[in-house]
């Protein structure tokens, strides 16, 4: 039940706020507040003499400027979610308007007298009102008229306080009486819990989990493995409108307010199985943590929807055909050419919000857990989809299968991508055959000068590449010098007699063409100021010195200047756990 809250907290404001909080956490109204619109902004058109008014879309205005106690916001508040589940705007279009209204407000008002909720109005006794039915109490009305101390029980004083609206073209109508009867069930099946001294009961949430370890083996593993946490409190604090999941606390987190069927539980809790059990965390490698997350879910729920796995929720998701076939990258890629519309869209935990949510501490991996959990979700993923597949379960899409085949095999490391990036940009110098300097002379015949084999001198003389340094203050000295004994070595091993170097922080430094076992040791470090590595990169494609096809290997820790413009072949070595601040165009490696 999102509310337009002001920048200033004042009394007032703080009253309304505690109220929407209390109705959010209650479980026979969370499912109805978490779809219903409220708005309190200065222009929303509430009448002066009202307190709330209820539209049969969703849209709840509340008064900005009334003051009230949280306990009479709460009764307000209410009185317009029942309006909804009762059904009472879908009625009004057939009913006299004003008999149906003060009907359905006195039997609102003693509905909520007997839940114990909220305080009514001034003057306003529901013990003693008719406890009688709509239908009866505007039977009664219409026939009789309706008496003065039963006029003016709504929230809107003496105006209406349901108004009936169009929807959209196109648009899906809420079923309210639904979302209502699920609160009951839950309130209901809470109250019996409690009073059996039950500590966990069964929800709708932790059946689709057994629904899962029982017969859907692809996603059974994963689903043993994970807790459910249902505390609207909880998914409150952590902003999650409807789910999220945390791999490094093995938790999902539901929450109840959503009012999701059975089998959209079932679809959600897939899709937050699929992120971990895919490693989508780990697999951003230094990108936007949103972004990325938006491009996994549109894989996610075209395979989703594919394989009729629950039903998707009718709160909106993130699908589109057109993106079909291609990878979690390949959509990314695409989302950075159009920021301002993709930033606008909205996970299953929210606007601007990833459903997989980062672990308390950023050095957890480093502990030896994360290694753990890595290899279980790893493992649990490849074992489900075996058995799935032995026992015939149905047909899965084939880019998952191909994901999960391809995350059983152990990840590649960094140093091995680098030296497969140098192999493709170096390969083994052709041995030519030279008399200018003969090999040994056999013993049997010396008079005969014999060649030796020696490599290709004028091929020598394009074998080289630049590396551009990030001198900055930002970088740590031990990872410069672990990037550096990398490009090194590699330069060594692939028979590159010199390498361009230059460092660059606020300006470029050209240190020439250095050796390679003089890159990391005796090579004096210039710069350590701010960073903008565009000047280092003009540098070399400017120079007439420096091959036209040679590559350039940027070793930057990612906090530079926001667009970097690199013409040339060229790859990325960053640090693990940092990311560029622009769309890379050319491979990056994160080393340790």
């Amino acid at each position: 039940m999102p509310a337009k809250r002001r920048t200033q907290a004042n009394p007032a404001d703080e009253a309304f706020h505690a109220a929407l909080e209390a109705i959010e956490a209650h479980p026979l109204l969370s499912a109805l507040a978490y779809r219903v619109r409220t708005d309190r902004s200065e222009d929303n058109r509430c009448p002066d003499h009202a307190l709330v008014i209820i539209h049969s879309d969703g849209h709840l205005l509340a008064h900005p400027r009334r003051r009230a106690a949280p306990a009479e916001w709460i009764w307000a508040l209410t009185h317009a979610l029942l309006h909804l589940g009762l059904g009472h705007l879908e009625e009004l279009p057939r009913r006299r308007a004003r008999e149906w209204q003060a009907a359905c407000d006195v039997y609102v008002t003693r509905f909520l007298h007997d839940l114990g909720l909220g305080l009514p109005p001034p003057g306003v006794d529901p013990a003693r009102l008719p406890a009688l039915s709509e239908e009866r109490l505007y039977q009664q009305f219409v026939n009789g008229g309706i008496p003065a101390h039963l006029e003016e029980l709504g929230t809107a004083g003496s105006s209406p306080d349901m108004r009936v609206v169009e929807l959209p073209p196109k648009a899906q109508p809420t079923d309210w009486a639904a979302l209502l009867a699920r609160g009951i069930a839950s309130a209901v099946a809470g109250a019996v819990d409690q009073a059996s001294g039950l500590q966990r009961r069964s929800t709708a949430a932790t059946r689709a989990r057994d629904w899962f370890v029982s017969s859907y083996p692809l996603l059974g593993a994963l689903a043993a493995g994970f807790e459910i946490i249902e505390d609207p409190l909880v998914c409150q604090r952590l902003d999650v409108s409807v789910a999220a999941v945390s791999d490094a606390a093995r938790e999902i987190y539901l929450n109840p307010a959503a009012g999701l069927s059975d089998l959209e539980l079932r679809f959600v809790m897939a899709h937050e199985l699929l992120h971990v059990g895919l490693r989508h965390g780990p697999r951003a490698q230094g990108r936007d943590p949103y972004l990325w997350n938006v491009a996994c879910d549109y894989i996610i729920n075209a395979w989703l929807i594919e394989m009729q796995v629950g039903e998707p929720p009718a709160i909106g998701l993130l699908h589109d055909p057109e993106l079909a076939g291609m990878s979690a990258e390949e959509i990314y890629d695409r989302i950075c050419r159009d920021l301002r519309r993709y930033r606008k869209l909205a996970t299953l935990r929210g606007a601007g919000l990833g459903d997989l949510l980062a672990p308390s501490s950023e050095r957890w991996w480093e502990r030896g857990a994360g290694c753990d959990l890595d290899a279980f979700y790893r493992r649990a993923l490849a074992s489900g989809l075996e058995f799935h597949q032995d026992q015939g379960r149905g047909l899965l899409p084939a880019g998952l299968v191909e994901e999960i085949r391809a995350l059983s095999q152990p990840p590649v490391p960094w140093d091995v991508q680098l030296a497969r990036w140098f192999d493709a940009r170096f390969p083994p110098v052709v041995q030519r055959r030279s008399y200018a300097r003969p090999s040994r002379r056999q013993s049997a015949t010396p008079d005969l000068p014999r060649p030796r084999l020696a490599p290709d001198p004028h091929e020598l003389e394009a074998r080289t590449f630049a590396v551009l340094i990030d001198t900055s203050g930002s970088m740590d000295r031990l990872l410069l010098a672990k990037a550096l004994g990398a490009a090194a070595s590699y330069a060594l091993s692939r028979d590159v007699p010199l390498v361009r170097v230059v460092f660059c922080d606020a300006a470029a430094h050209d240190a020439g063409y250095l050796a390679p076992e003089e890159i990391a040791g005796r090579v004096r470090v210039r710069g350590r100021g701010g960073t903008v590595l565009q000047p280092g990169v003009d540098l070399l494609e400017q120079a007439r010195d420096f091959p036209e096809r040679g590559p350039i290997l940027v070793i930057t820790d990612g906090e530079c200047e926001p667009e970097l413009r690199v013409r040339r072949d060229h790859a990325f070595l960053v640090p693990r756990g940092a990311r560029l601040t622009f769309r890379a165009r050319g491979p990056v490696f994160y080393f340790e």
